[in-house]
Order: C-alpha cells, then structure tokens, then sequence
C-alpha cells in the first residue's frame, strides 16, 4: 500500500535536508521547519543555487530538537571538510554571528532571514510539499552513471517520499491545466498541481556544485521516453519535469502528517 516512506525539510533554503518523522502543516501549506530560514543578499534577493554555485560546498548539519545548525564546507572532492572553522550556531539566538559567518564564506554581506508563517517556499503559487516517488529516484538515478537514489534525492531536494508504488507513480498526481488530484496523508488533504519544473541545481554535483556532463540532455531524453500513460502530456511544455508541486486547501493547516502515513489519491477536480 502507498504510504509515506520519508519527510525532509530544508530549514535553511537551498542548504541541506533534514529527514524528520513527522511534521506539522503550517500556514501556507508548507511543512514545519521547510525553508523556516533564508539567506538574502544587500538588494534583498535570495541566494540560492541557482544563482551561486559555491553554494553546494557549504555543508549544514541541524539539530532541530535543539534548534541549531552546524556549517562547515566540502573540500574540492565532495568530501566533508575537517576544518577548524566548522562551527555550530543557535538559529534564533546566533543569528547574527551565523549571518557572519555566511558572509564570510560568500565573500559579500548577506543575512538571514525568518519567516514562521509558510517560510519562504520556491514555488509560491504552489506552496506545499513536493511529492515523489522511491522507485523513480531510484529509476531516474539509473539512467547515469555514478549516480545513486541518495545523491539524486540530494541533487532534486523532495520534501515528501511515497514508497511501495511504481516508479513514476506521482504522475498520478496531477491533472490537465486548470485541474488538481486531491490526495491524502494520513488525515491530511493536499492538492496535486503540476510536475516540478527543474532548474540548474540538479544538473551539479550536490557537494561541490561542479556540472555533470549531459546531465540535462540524458534526462530530458529519458524522461520522454519513460513517460508513463497516466502522466498528462499537457503539463510538459518541456520534459526537465520530475516531482510535484502541491497546494495545501487552508482547511489542512495544523494537521501533522508522518512517516508511514497511508497515501490514497482521489478523483481530479477543478482548480
């Protein structure tokens, strides 16, 4: 039976997960703890991976029990860093110094930023959880090789796992444009939206951020060809699509939802 295999929020956006056994839903529709924290440059724009690179060496361990981060960086190998300047910080209390800190390894001032209420999600239409499916990391990570289900999982940062289902499973998730698939977790009610559009980050080496040859190109090739009869076409205007979005109907907001959840999809209906 389909069921919830794993839970991972990124507390700090576009820095490592945490996999977690459960977790609440919060305003917006956003897991608890998932992009709780942002790091924002002078002009107030995020900095991501899509617009640093350098950002895939910085390696960030949480303790969310304890609300603290440890940060250090990845040598030129993707190896962990044993530096002496690894360092762990309060995330409410030492924000500042960790600001600092951040500064320091990008080379220009940045803060960080927090919001309790939804965080700051990458897709703001779509702000729930992002939903795939065991199998296909483990289907998508055998068309490259060198690459395994854990680095794929790293490269392509899902919030939510279903296991015991077929590879490409959550194409099951979405509809034609204009419609969603209502689904539950447990006794949470999501929305399916869209397959996941891509962009750069999964295309790099999760610890080091250096580009994998033909990355984009197999994938994209692959993905057409593997496309399942019950993904809709419509929503491809390009195949660099894997994973999907989901809006949370604010009815859901405060329910928990955990690993080993049962999953059960329901019949489409209109946006």
């Amino acid at each position: 039976m389909a069921h919830l295999e794993k839970i991972l929020v990124y507390p700090i956006k576009s820095l490592d997960g945490t996999a977690v056994e459960s977790a609440a839903i919060v305003e917006n529709g956003g897991l608890e703890w998932d992009r709780r924290y942002a790091i924002v440059d002078s002009s107030g724009e995020y900095v991501t991976g899509k617009r640093e690179q350098v950002i895939h060496r910085l390696q960030a361990e949480f303790d969310l029990e304890q609300e603290v981060v440890t940060v250090g960086e990845y040598d030129g190998d993707g190896k962990r860093h044993t530096s002496v300047d690894r360092r762990t910080f309060h995330l409410k209390d030492d924000r500042d110094a960790l600001a600092s800190w951040l500064t320091a390894f990008f080379d220009r001032p940045v803060e960080l930023v927090r919001d309790d209420e939804g965080g700051f999600p990458d897709d703001e239409d779509a702000s729930g959880p992002t939903v795939i499916g065991t199998t296909t990391l483990e289907a998508v990570a055998s068309w490259y090789e060198g690459i395994d289900a854990a680095e794929l999982r790293r490269r392509l940062r899902p919030n939510l796992e279903v296991g015991d289902v077929p590879a490409f499973w959550e194409d099951r998730l979405y509809d034609r444009p204009g419609r969603v698939v209502p689904f539950e977790i447990g006794s949470a009610s999501l929305r399916g939206v869209n397959p996941c559009q891509r962009c750069v980050v999964p295309t790099r080496h999760p610890d080091t951020g250096e580009p994998t040859p033909g990355f984009r190109e197999t994938f994209v090739d692959r993905r057409r060809a593997t496309l399942p009869p019950w993904a809709h076409e419509t929503q491809f205007d390009h195949y660099f699509r894997l994973m999907v979005n989901t809006r949370v109907p604010e009815s859901t907001w405060g329910e928990s939802i955990a690993v080993g959840d049962p999953v059960m999809i329901e019949s489409p209906e209109s946006a």
